[in-house]
Order: C-alpha cells, then structure tokens, then sequence
C-alpha cells in the first residue's frame, strides 16, 4: 500500500512537471515570437504551433493528474470512501470538460496566410 502512495505521488509531480516545463518552453517561444514581430516579421503560424504545444503539455499534465488521483481514491480506506468517490467523480469531469474544451480549440486551425 505504501508504495501505491509513493507512485501516486510520483505520478503527480510528474503531472505537475510536464505542465511547468510546457509552460516555461511555451514562455521561450513566446518571446522569441514576439520579439520576431517587433521585428515586422509575420508570427500568425508560430503563436498557432506555440498555443498547440502549450495545450499538449497541458493536457499531457492533466492526464497525470487524473491517473494520480484515482490511485490515490482507490487506496482510501475510510467511512468516507463514498463521498470521496463522488469528490473524484467531480473532479474528473471538470478535468475532462477542461480537456475536452483544449482539444476541441487545438483541432480549431484558422486559415493562415504567410
């Protein structure tokens, strides 16, 4: 049982790690593009690739989290096993509607012209 606890643990800082490394790649790129549009150079393409990594990242990271928690609901052994259970439930579904919403936008790609 303690190990179920250590690889819980584990899979949520990893959930944790692949978001903040998404986010600090995606700050990179995001500067390194508007510094090409000071520049007069067109960037449309580049914050579209930048906004499908971000949200790869973020939904990778979710899918961590998620994992993280069922393991960690199904190891409980207390009276509360039920509401606890309806407390994951719920986060699951905001989880999911967040990742569906992101995939739903990343599969929206405006037309472009560069």
């Amino acid at each position: 049982m303690e190990l179920l606890h250590h690889t819980s643990f584990a899979i949520s800082v990893l959930g944790a790690l692949v978001i903040a490394y998404g986010v600090l790649v995606g700050l990179l790129h995001f500067v390194r593009s508007e510094v090409h549009a000071m520049h007069g150079v067109k960037v449309d393409a580049e914050r579209r690739d930048l906004r499908h990594m971000l949200g790869y990242y973020l939904l990778l990271g979710l899918e961590f989290l998620i994992a993280a928690d069922i393991i960690d609901t199904l190891m409980e052994r207390t009276l509360n096993g039920f509401n606890d259970l309806i407390a994951l439930g719920i986060i699951i579904v905001i989880r999911t509607i967040i990742s569906w919403s992101l995939n739903t936008e990343l599969k929206v790609v405006p037309d472009v012209k560069n």
